[in-house]
């Protein structure tokens, strides 16, 4: 059994200021999408270029946290949230969705799109690399958070959190971190050094976030107020990530033209 390290949740404070773990770990997220993103624009044969990345990441950042947010309110909690609107900014608490910040991601990167006069997969090719390292971050904060934990486990690396007092649970937090965001970047950025068709590229993220997040949801523990919303056993998590694999497999089996840069 470990147990958790029972981080403070901030980071450092500045007077009233308080910047918390949470938020830095998005800010790294970031920060390593404007890095990589700037190394592809300049290996690019469609044409990128570094300044571009600026205001791709941005417009993704709004994407995520206003999806991410508005998904987890939708998705998981609504009641709490209807019940006390004003929590739902208070997002250096935790509770963010992962689909919801997707929904955003679509949504900025089709905006982004029609303002640069891109094509949307064209842009969701070039993005789809650079989004596992900020999971990587984000799972980090959760387990920081002590939110997001496991099922109980009497496995050796069982950790004993002091948000879920009672048996060790397993630290799905890190799976996650593990699957999601290291294991899914190897795969997508190795998968996305050669010239692909249209959409194949952000189809494997897809398809592979959409099957690691399906597999970890067996070991993490369901939110309380949901349980298991489908064959009394799929949790809400799984049930989003099945839209995910599908679209993931369609975009990587479809036949298309060789790759433009300009669908």
């Amino acid at each position: 059994m470990i147990v958790h390290p029972n981080f403070d949740p901030v980071a450092l404070s500045i007077g009233p200021l308080s910047i918390h773990w949470y938020g830095l770990m998005y800010l790294c997220g970031f920060a390593a999408g404007m890095v990589l993103g700037r190394y592809r624009a300049r290996r690019s044969r469609a044409g990128w270029q570094e300044d571009e990345v600026v205001d791709l990441v941005f417009y993704i950042a709004v994407g995520i946290i206003a999806g991410g947010r508005l998904g987890y309110v939708l998705f998981y909690n609504l009641s709490f949230y209807l019940s006390s609107p004003l929590d739902i900014i208070a997002i250096w608490d935790g509770g963010m969705s992962f689909h919801g910040g997707l929904i955003g991601v679509i949504a900025a990167l089709w905006c982004y799109a029609r303002k640069t006069n891109r094509g949307i997969l064209a842009v969701a090719d070039f993005l789809a690399p650079l989004v596992a390292p900020g999971l990587f971050f984000g799972r980090i904060g959760n387990f920081v958070n002590q939110e997001l934990w496991g099922r109980t486990t009497d496995l050796p690396w069982g950790v004993l959190f002091y948000t879920a007092p009672g048996s060790p649970r397993h630290p799905s937090q890190l799976y996650e971190a593990l699957l999601e965001g290291l294991i899914l970047f190897i795969i997508v950025w190795w998968y996305s050094s050669k010239e692909r068709l249209p959409g194949r590229v952000c189809g494997l993220f897809l398809l592979g976030y959409g099957v690691f997040r399906f597999f970890v949801e067996f070991y993490r523990q369901p939110d309380g107020h949901i349980g298991a919303v489908a064959l009394d056993w799929m949790t809400m998590g799984q049930v989003l990530s099945i839209p995910m694999i599908l679209l993931g497999l369609f975009l990587l089996v479809r036949k298309r033209s060789i790759y433009s840069g300009t669908e």
